[in-house]
């Protein structure tokens, strides 16, 4: 199971398959019940049904359930459709791709940060006195527009072409923090004071490598979610939303930590 989650595009793969199986038993024991284009429906909805229940067992972020939904569906246009053209596909295929790349190139999908962890950011940093706040891989920027304002100053680093370009133009429309089309790992983080990040397990080394190399003494490095392996966080706040959050929050000794 962890294993999966640590790679969606695979586990989003395996859903499909499970569907399609489940979708041809339901076709095998329907035989002589339901017929033509009434049993068609039945069966597609059965494997899309499937898929979406897998998926949110899988607990995979929200826009896979999307994705599980809507696969089936696309398939079935494509083989039904005598002149169906190509290039809806190509375009979709291209917005997830522009979307999502992180998650083949750096094994960190596309996580939302909800607003109850937002929330829970912004007390935190109203009780540690910190005014310079920084999201690693920003995603659409909600964190960087909730807590810029009132004397703090936020930013986001993302990479995800069309990620970026979306929280870019958001945050400048509302005025509210910035956006950088940045790596991470070639991001300055010595001047902040609170940097967040919702990853995945897989860089949870690295960054930490990172934190304690270049954060100022008594800065934080929260993480949600994920823990740094091997480290025991300073606190963790554990949210009561639905996700059940859990803040992992690491107060920084200064440079060159062990």
């Amino acid at each position: 199971m962890a294993a999966l989650t640590r790679f969606p595009i695979l586990a989003a793969a395996l859903v499909q398959i499970f569907a399609a199986g489940v979708a041809i038993a339901a076709a095998i024991a329907m035989r002589g019940v339901v017929h033509g284009s009434a049993g068609s429906v039945v069966i597609l909805l059965v494997q899309c049904a499937t898929a979406v229940a897998m998926t949110l067992l899988l607990r995979l972020p929200v826009w896979w359930v999307w994705i599980a939904a809507g696969f089936p569906l696309a398939l079935h246009l494509t083989l039904q459709g005598d002149h169906l053209q190509a290039w809806p596909f190509g375009v979709a295929f291209a917005l997830l791709f522009l979307l999502f790349s992180n998650t083949a190139k750096e094994r960190v999908p596309l996580y939302l940060t909800n607003r109850s962890t937002v929330t829970a950011l912004r007390s935190l940093m109203e009780e540690k006195n910190a005014t310079r706040f920084l999201d690693l891989g920003s995603g659409l920027g909600d964190v960087v527009r909730g807590l810029h304002g009132d004397g703090r100053i936020a930013r986001g680093v993302e990479t995800a072409p069309l990620s970026w370009l979306i929280s870019w133009g958001l945050s400048k429309l509302r005025g509210r923090g910035t956006i950088l089309r940045q790596d991470i790992w070639q991001t300055d983080i010595s001047g902040e004071d609170v940097v967040y990040a919702f990853l995945s397990p897989e860089p949870m080394p690295r960054l930490w490598q990172k934190a304690s190399r270049e954060m100022k003494a008594g800065a934080i490095l929260v993480s949600n979610s994920f823990a740094v392996p091997d480290v025991e966080p300073t606190e963790v706040w554990e949210l009561s939303d639905r996700r059940k959050t859990r803040l992992l929050i690491y107060r920084m000794a200064g440079t060159h930590e062990a």
